[in-house]
């Protein structure tokens, strides 16, 4: 299952370092030899350390983690919409990401000039926003017209076009339709922007990432979504390191989780994903799910003919195969359970799945 989060953010914001950044997360490096998949789409891995648990408990040849894909787009200025600066073009770009990561400025620095020609987070977020919700009521007013006509010989039609119209007037109020909380599945053929959750980063320097009052105004701007405060520079620092120079880095910088562990991670549960393992002496690996998925569902993440031929699943929790020391010890202490179709996964589930095709 491929996670893409778009990121999005005036020029100057931070957006290409912070993405530099990304591209050079060397989590990936030895098990993805193609992490940059295109010159601006790169694979981030979540980090989850369970998985070095597992790869040493049954030493796996290699270990391969949850991943992300972060599609950097063009500098986005007002009048993006109608065309301005790379336009259109831009937006068609993040049309089919599955959320939007905001880059926003925070801090000062007279060499680096800022499109506005001040730094204001407020004002540059209403700017990205706006343009997304005019670029969204172009599409419906396109595309509602057409619909309204269908309506009107096939009744099935109408709900459609009530979702669509109580969207528009969202749109119109210059409110993003998922902060309204309207449901995207009738709005799916339109792949609106809007419709996608959103993730803020803003793009601090050391004295504001010190700064519990400057990080919770930022907080209550964007609530209830996410907020990831990090310095840009300081990442794509870190990401050049050894991961022992980078962890004495982040200690002697007092920081706990590097921002960018911290985007991958927060960008999963935004989207309401989680993840199961599966050990083996050739890997230990962590596959993408959607919260809720049952057993079979899971199975076809790895292959579609597990999910055809689903007979069984042995399923341990990690914590109980961590206490276990093994799978053998974890059985005989009856904590792997044979679960059936309608078992639903539980992040962290260390699976076997028994299958016939």
């Amino acid at each position: 299952m491929a996670l893409t989060i778009g990121i999005v953010g005036l020029p100057n914001a931070g957006k290409s370092t912070l993405f530099n950044a990304l591209t050079k997360n060397d989590v990936l490096a030895a098990n993805y030899p193609f992490a940059t998949i295109e010159p601006n789409v790169g694979v981030v891995g979540v980090p989850d350390k369970r998985l070095d648990v597992l790869t040493e408990m049954f030493h796996s040849a290699k270990t391969i983690p949850a991943t992300v894909s972060f599609v950097d787009i063009a500098g986005i200025v007002k009048g993006a919409s109608k065309g301005e600066g790379m336009g259109n073009e831009f937006l068609s770009n993040i049309r089919e990401a599955d959320a939007i990561c905001q880059v926003t400025r925070c801090f000062a620095d007279d060499d680096v000039t800022h499109v506005n020609g001040h730094v204001d987070p407020s004002d540059d977020i209403e700017t990205i926003t706006t343009e997304l919700v005019l670029a969204d009521l172009q599409t419906m007013e396109k595309q509602l017209p057409k619909l309204q006509k269908e309506a009107a010989i096939k009744k099935e039609s109408r709900p459609k076009v009530e979702a669509w119209e109580q969207a528009k007037a969202v749109l119109e109020e210059g409110k993003t339709i998922f902060s309204a909380g309207l449901d995207p599945e009738p709005l799916h053929d339109l792949f609106l922007l809007t419709t996608k959750p959103f993730i803020y980063v803003f793009n601090c320097d050391q004295d504001q990432l010190a700064d519990a009052d400057f990080q919770a105004k930022m907080e209550k701007l964007v609530a209830p979504a996410e907020a990831i405060f990090l310095d840009a520079e300081f990442e794509a620092e870190l990401a050049e390191m050894e991961p022992e120079d980078a962890a004495e880095f982040l200690a002697d910088a007092g920081i706990e989780e590097p921002g960018l562990d911290k985007l991958a991670r927060v960008g999963f549960d935004t989207l309401g994903l989680q993840t199961f393992l599966t050990a083996g002496e050739k890997e230990s690996r962590a596959w993408t799910i959607h919260k809720g998925d049952t057993a079979p569902e899971a199975a076809g993440v790895i292959h579609t003919d597990f999910q055809k031929g689903f007979i069984k699943a042995e399923v341990i929790s990690f914590d109980d195969l961590v206490e276990a020391g093994s799978v053998a010890e974890a059985r005989a202490k009856g904590k792997a359970r044979m679960e059936g179709k309608d078992y639903v996964m539980a992040d962290g589930d260390v699976v076997e799945f028994k299958f016939n095709v």
